[in-house]
């Protein structure tokens, strides 16, 4: 019916969402979608705000979107704060390109003006026995000037209506194959309010077609909006707004616990509640990219790079895609592994920072510890804010150490006091404080000595060094500690059985 976008035309995709809310994961796996796609074809990806609903929009959620992408490291081409050839990027700032478009559209004949209420609409279907669910009649499309102006007597102003085609309309959906939808199945939509108000229906297609976007990626849920769109492009085309209608692609649904669609209400939704939690950027668009695509069959893991160069957009599954949070957690902490020790710092010290761990500005003895646990710390993280109880005993004055009252209680009991002793007499005893050295002298004592079983031997000589019964490696620990710190440790433990006990 329209002329879509060649093959041969430069990419260019759009992200372009409403300011409500919090940004939900659904709405970052669809600009991950179009990021990838521009970048895998060395196209543009356009960033435009849709700001016109003021009663829910908000700066608030507008600079929380900004944050996100921040965050993400996902980067666009034009739009806010970056500015571009179609400027201004937010919708707000857009009405008298919108009210151009629209009165062009009326002079043309491809819009309408109708003046029917929903109640009016209600009582003809009724009246010739359809459900008043199916909506508009199209029954103003050949009002004369006289009955318009009659209507007008009344006090009536009429809103502004697309004139659908009589035929079908059918598009390729790069996802779903071949989808037609037949004449009548949707009414004349309302593109202008009465008082003049742009919508959606008219907005984002027009703002599409002046920015010449090549490619419309977009939730499964918009697809019954597709036909409507389509015939819009077709009446730009025929007055010279556009020479092209954009390929669609209808991306599956996120669900949620249930296989419920994933709210932004759903707590599991928010975005920033895995940036609170330590999850790495990388780790979270890895995950969120596995949301109806893989890069192979056999592999979860790999880096945005490797996205890009692998992205087809044909191969996003058409199947609803569910959040796992476990699975997210997993993704997550594959990541953390491979980072090395100087990002593994730059990324864990903001958090050991707001728990009080380090200062902000931590010294460069208290930056040299750290890269020398991270990589015992890092096979044992999920997320980046369980890194303060595994290194804070490295870090707390000794006056302000004491081991968490679960694990002391448990291990610490007066059945430790020959451990802990035998411990002692064998690390006193040590002139190299090495990991090694350290290793021989406990395993010696406790294994070989006591006939102990190395998780009992070990686990009281780790919650007295540490605090906890989950830490680093022990030897390591201790040697990173120092032997000063350790046996000062082990000693208090040793000293405080009685009242244990």
């Amino acid at each position: 019916m329209t002329d879509t976008a060649s093959p041969s035309s430069a990419v260019r995709v759009r992200f372009c969402p409403s300011p409500t809310g919090t940004p939900h994961v659904g709405l970052i796996r669809t600009v991950l979608f179009n990021w990838a796609y521009a970048r895998h074809h060395g196209g543009k990806l356009v960033f435009r705000i849709e700001d016109t609903d003021a009663s829910r929009d908000s700066e608030t959620s507008y600079q929380a979107l900004l944050d996100a992408l921040r965050w993400l490291n996902l980067d666009w081409d034009e739009g806010p704060e970056i500015g571009g050839p179609d400027a201004p990027y937010r919708q707000s700032e857009r009405g008298e390109i919108y009210a151009d478009v629209a009165k062009r559209l009326l002079d043309a004949g491809e819009l309408y003006e109708s003046f029917s209420t929903p109640d009016e609409v209600d009582e003809r279907r009724r009246a010739a026995g359809q459900d008043p669910k199916l909506g508009y009649d199209n029954a103003d499309r050949d009002l004369t000037d006289e009955q318009k102006a009659a209507l007008r007597a009344q006090g009536r102003e009429p809103v502004l209506r697309l004139r659908m085609p009589d035929e079908d309309i059918t598009f390729t959906d790069l996802i779903r194959g071949e989808i037609t939808f037949k004449p009548g199945s949707v009414p004349d939509p309302v593109l202008v309010r009465a008082n003049g108000a742009p919508l959606y229906t008219l907005t984002n297609p027009v703002d599409d077609a002046l920015m010449r976007i090549t490619h419309v990626f977009r939730g499964e849920d918009l697809l019954p909006s597709t036909p409507r769109q389509i015939a819009l492009y077709g009446a730009l085309q025929r007055i010279g707004v556009t020479t092209f209608t954009p390929e669609f692609a209808h991306m599956p649904l996120v669900r949620g616990e249930g296989n419920k669609k994933l709210s932004k209400r759903d707590p599991q939704s928010n975005l920033f509640l895995y940036r609170e939690r330590g999850f790495l950027p990388a780790g979270m668009l890895n995950y969120l990219a596995l949301l109806g695509w893989s890069i192979a069959e056999d592999r979860d893991v790999f880096t945005m790079a490797e996205m890009v160069d692998a992205f087809d957009i044909a191969k996003v599954s058409s199947n609803p895609a569910r959040f796992d949070v476990k699975k997210a957690e997993a993704i997550n902490a594959e990541h953390l592994r491979a980072l090395s020790a100087e990002d593994f710092v730059a990324a864990v010290v903001p958090y050991l920072a707001a728990d009080g761990v380090l200062p902000a500005q931590p010294s460069a003895e208290q930056l040299d510890t750290l890269r020398k646990v991270a990589p015992l710390v890092q096979e044992r993280l999920i997320v980046l804010s369980e890194a303060s109880g595994m290194v804070r005993f490295l870090f707390v004055a000794e006056q302000d150490f004491s081991p968490e009252e679960e694990s002391a209680a448990k291990a610490l009991g007066t059945d430790a006091e020959p451990v802990l002793r035998a411990s002692l007499d064998a690390l006193e005893a040590l002139s190299d404080w090495s990991t090694a050295a350290i290793e021989e002298a406990l395993k010696a004592a406790l294994i070989d000595g006591l006939g102990l079983k190395p998780r009992k031997a070990f686990a009281r000589v780790r919650v007295a060094v540490t605090g906890r019964t989950v830490s680093p490696p022990l030897y390591e620990s201790m040697e990173l500690l120092g032997r000063e710190r350790s046996l000062h440790r082990v000693r208090s433990a040793l000293a405080a059985i009685p009242a244990n006990g």
